[in-house]
């Protein structure tokens, strides 16, 4: 009785340092720009500390970065029809589904690369992360990725140079953003590409990406402890069957973007978005607001 009691009042002191921690980090910015003070919810001060092992200086830097990456890239103004031609073979897209923590799930399959311009590559990535996060459901602050090594060689020409661009934005301007990355089935010669890239990633990221084949028992059911098989596509070992439909994608993602620019107080007319094919322009449906936590 008396551990337990321990154990709590252990857990009660720590919530509370965090909590002053998060306090004294928000001084320290100091004034914020409108958009900075949407952006630095306490939540992100949190994921920005917990990314800096709560060192409030070096979070701060950290996040002063961010601020000044977000004001020159403005992540959250890439537009659907800006990077749709990225999308039309669904390389990466969010899943129709949750893990069973009900986070966000992104897919990613890095053998139906289309295109060889690094800036959209990134813009492309950065867009759906953004539009990961819009759609975290209360509370969540963290993201899924299912990546499907299918048709996925060497001659899927990747440059490390943007696998090392995308890597920097992610760790250093999207802290604890991920849960976890399952690597579906890569071929024995991704192993010389992870070798390079894994370099660049920080120890904590490496331990969140998991490596699953299907004859290794083990390894699938850690996928499974994260997925419903019933909601997982057949292309991860699951009962579900998955079907990138880049019209009907480009729908939801210009639904997005009128909910994008509602949380930033983006001045916009939704009936000119696109759905990202030529000629066609949609007028998306009036949804809900769904707030990014951060």
């Amino acid at each position: 009785m008396f551990r337990r009691k321990h154990s709590q009042n252990h857990q009660e002191n720590g919530h509370a340092e965090q909590e002053a921690k998060a306090i004294e980090l928000r001084a320290a910015l100091g004034p914020l720009s409108d958009r900075s003070v949407k952006y630095c919810t306490d939540a992100c001060l949190k994921r920005y500390l917990t990314a800096r092992n709560w060192n409030v200086d070096k979070a701060k830097k950290m996040l002063e970065e961010t601020l000044k990456w977000r004001a020159t890239y403005k992540p959250e103004e890439i537009r659907w029809h800006e990077v749709a031609h990225e999308g039309e073979t669904g390389k990466v897209s969010r899943a129709d589904f949750h893990d069973r923590s009900g986070r966000t799930v992104l897919i990613m399959r890095p053998g139906m690369q289309n295109t060889t311009c690094a800036e959209d590559n990134v813009r492309h990535l950065v867009y759906l992360i953004e539009n990961g996060v819009l759609n975290l459901g209360e509370g969540q602050e963290q993201m899924s990725w299912l990546i499907d090594f299918t048709g996925w060689g060497l001659s899927v020409k990747v440059p490390i140079k943007t696998a090392r661009e995308c890597i920097n934005i992610l760790q250093n301007h999207y802290p604890e953003r991920l849960a976890v990355a399952f690597l579906f089935n890569p071929p024995r010669i991704f192993e010389a590409f992870w070798k390079v890239v894994k370099y660049f990633l920080d120890p904590i990221t490496i331990q969140k990406v998991k490596f699953v084949y299907p004859k290794k028992e083990d390894s699938f059911e850690l996928m499974k402890s994260f997925f419903d098989v019933d909601n997982l596509p057949n292309e991860f070992g699951g009962k579900a069957s998955l079907m990138y439909d880049h019209e009907e994608f480009s729908r939801l993602m210009a639904q997005d973007d009128v909910k994008t620019a509602k949380f930033w107080g983006l001045d916009e007319k939704p009936s000119h978005i696109s759905n990202g094919h030529s000629g066609a322009q949609v007028a998306p449906e009036p949804t809900p607001l769904a707030v990014p936590a951060s």
